[in-house]
């Protein structure tokens, strides 16, 4: 079958789009607005354009705050923050093209990078938070191999922090080292769901999950606490350990309390987080060979909090 021949006006708007994304990797934003206006008069319902002229005015629009920053620190974090607002700017106007967020990516990320590596190589002592973000800012750049040395750095300092894991299981997701990615994922989603920033997360396999899990019409905060639960019952979070005797007693005093709170009120970000530690105790449970019956009462315990999740589970 014969390819089909793009027209005069096509192949004008195909090399306008071109130079866009090859600006939006220096930041040069108000030149692209001029291309992607022209390319609009040319054909105003091109693919990508309209979008991709969006994208183009959200970042132009904060140039100017940028420049008026005058700290390293305090112009990294605005980068990241804004971000984190285009990520959701991004979901609602829909059908933007892959090439168009990495090239901006690249450059939003690679710049507060400068800013942060800035202040590392000012300072003698390693910061933990400076070295978590010069992780994270490698990443969005897509250099993994810096990213997860800086990440294992702020690791060493900081070995139970949800955000560092969060970060290390993206980045070791990213480079096929698939079971550090569960591993890491796991514990991370144990100790603290809503410290996660989501938009920062590139790893297919969590991607997919949230994906599905806004399907099921949950939202940032309450998806957070659902991501360990379906990571569970889909199987990507199925790399396990055996609980120290410290972690059991932790795991039973936080199932406790939770309890608690589930009785006085049904709280939507309780349900989940109770749901995921009753798993953890399964599965301790099923590691040290436990009598079948307080796998059966725990069991008992989630069918009672939400059905769908039980039958999802056994089955």
């Amino acid at each position: 079958m014969a390819e089909k021949q793009l027209t005069f006006k096509e192949n004008e708007i195909i090399q306008i789009l071109n130079k866009v994304y090859l600006n939006f990797k220096s930041g040069l934003f108000k030149e692209s607005i001029t291309l992607l206006e022209r390319a609009l008069s040319i054909d105003f319902e091109y693919p990508d354009v309209a979008t991709t002229l969006k994208c183009a005015n959200f970042w132009m629009e904060r140039e100017d705050k940028v420049r008026e920053i005058s700290s390293n620190y305090e112009r990294g974090e605005f980068l990241l923050n804004q971000w984190k607002l285009f990520s959701g700017f991004v979901e609602r106007i829909g059908d933007i093209s892959e090439r168009c967020l990495f090239t901006i990516k690249y450059y939003i990320f690679g710049q507060a990078l400068e800013n942060y590596l800035a202040l590392y190589n000012e300072s003698e002592l390693n910061d933990t938070e400076i070295l978590l973000r010069i992780g994270i800012c490698y990443k969005g750049e897509g250099n993994f191999e810096s990213s997860i040395h800086f990440l294992e750095l702020a690791g060493q300092q900081k070995r139970d922090d949800a955000v560092i894991l969060a970060e290390l299981a993206d980045c070791y997701s990213l480079v096929n080292e698939n079971r550090a990615a569960k591993v890491f994922f796991r514990e991370a989603f144990f100790l603290n769901p809503q410290a996660i920033e989501l938009s920062y997360l590139e790893s297919p396999i969590i991607q997919r999950l949230i994906g599905k899990l806004k399907d099921f019409g949950y939202r940032h905060a309450e998806l957070c606490e659902w991501i360990p639960v379906y990571g569970t019952i889909y199987g990507l979070f199925n790399v396990k350990r055996e609980l120290r005797p410290l972690e059991l007693g932790k795991l039973k005093q936080s199932i406790f309390k939770l309890e608690k709170e589930v009785n006085q009120d049904k709280h939507t970000q309780v349900i989940p987080r109770l749901i995921n530690r009753y798993f953890w105790l399964i599965d301790h449970y099923i590691s040290i060979n436990e009598e079948r019956v307080k796998i059966e009462e725990i069991l008992q315990k989630i069918k009672d909090l939400d059905p769908v999740v039980y039958q999802k589970y056994i089955n």
